[in-house]
């Protein structure tokens, strides 16, 4: 059975942690941001875990 291939565009937006879950960044920091509270801005820098409903198929993007 061959490799199983990361894909590319996964690894450079995701990373797993030591303990196996998968870390991501927030949405919605890119542009129009003085529309937007100093605290919503603030916690938008804060990475968060993926959903374990999504998990799963983040694993088999990234199977490193």
């Amino acid at each position: 059975m061959p490799k199983s291939k990361t894909n590319r565009s996964a690894a450079k937006r995701f990373k797993k942690t030591a303990s196996g879950k998968i870390v991501r960044r927030k949405a919605l920091k890119r542009h129009m941001l003085t529309s937007k509270t100093r605290a919503r801005k603030r916690r938008l820098r804060k990475s968060s875990l993926v959903d374990s409903a999504d998990a799963r198929r983040m694993g088999r993007l990234l199977p490193g």
